[in-house]
């Protein structure tokens, strides 16, 4: 199994960004996906996850409304649109795949993380 995730950077408030999430090694149908994030001395919080039959979407109070998880017809790529971006989003993004859920630690696979900083 593997994440690769892309699409990081720097972004001023209140602006947009995607990240991507490219999966190998297995297929999307056995996993749940989600993105979970974590900040410079702070615990990991899952913020979105999409489930893996249904396609239903859960997310994070945090972001409800301003995120969007979604994967691209074939499911080899999960996406996480970010939209009106808060200084308080800044943190390191990871794909993860698992049960679903917004616990990280229901999930088992995880990327190597892409950092978004908002400022």
């Amino acid at each position: 199994v593997q994440l690769v995730e892309s699409g990081g950077g720097l972004i001023q408030p209140g602006g947009s960004l995607r990240v991507s999430c490219a999966a190998s090694g297995f297929t999307f149908s056995s996993y749940a996906m989600g993105w979970v994030r974590q900040a410079p001395g702070k615990e990991r919080e899952g913020v979105a996850t999409i489930h893996r039959d249904s396609g239903g979407t859960y997310y994070a109070d945090s972001v409800k409304g301003r995120f969007t998880i979604s994967h691209d017809n074939a499911k080899t790529t999960v996406y996480l649109q970010m939209d009106s971006l808060k200084p308080e989003d800044t943190a390191m993004y990871y794909c993860a795949a698992g049960l679903g859920g917004l616990l990280p630690r229901l999930y088992n696979f995880w990327g190597q993380g892409t950092q978004v900083t908002v400022s």
